[in-house]
Parts: C-alpha cells; sequence; structure tokens
C-alpha cells in the first residue's frame, strides 16, 4: 500500500480518489484482495536497498498562547465559508 501511496503522492490536489464497492466494480477489485509480493516478479517492484527516503515531518506542540487561538477565531470570522460554517454551528 505504501508504494501505491508514493507513487500517487506528486498528484495530490490534482485527482480524487473514490471508493467504489467491489460488487459494483469488480474489474478493480482484485487491487485490494490479492496484493503481490514485493519481489522480481512484481513489475512495481521495489528494491529494498532502492527504497525511497521519505522523511517525517512533524510538529509537537504543548502550550499554545491564548494570542494564537484569538488570531485563528477572528481569522474563522473573516473567511466567508468559515463563518458561514460557524454560523451552522453555533445555532442551537
Amino acid at each position: 500500500m505504501l508504494r501505491w501511496q508514493i507513487a500517487i503522492q506528486e498528484y495530490r490536489g490534482n485527482m480524487i480518489i473514490v471508493h467504489k464497492d467491489g460488487n459494483i466494480h469488480k474489474n478493480a477489485y482484485g487491487l485490494s484482495i490479492w496484493p503481490l509480493p514485493n519481489n522480481i516478479d512484481n513489475p512495481a517492484y521495489v528494491p529494498e536497498e532502492d527504497s525511497p527516503q521519505i522523511p517525517i515531518e512533524g510538529i509537537s506542540v504543548t502550550h499554545l498562547k491564548t494570542t494564537f487561538f484569538e488570531e485563528v477565531r477572528n481569522r474563522y470570522t473573516q473567511d466567508r465559508n468559515c463563518s458561514i460554517l460557524c454560523q451552522l454551528l453555533n445555532k442551537d
């Protein structure tokens, strides 16, 4: 699965992946239940030593100042789509 994620990563934002039930979309169903092993007979074979290195980046936040939350709140009210959503969520 990771190989597929890496392969389509460059197209993020330019395509939409839609799930179709296996009973309806039978021609792709085999891809999900019969994965090929990562060996030389597999056309998508990636040797372990040649596997691309994917950097893992992350942020760990333990404390945020109240000014940050005020800024986020103000930005939500200034954005037209978000303000409509906030109004709908705040209705009782």
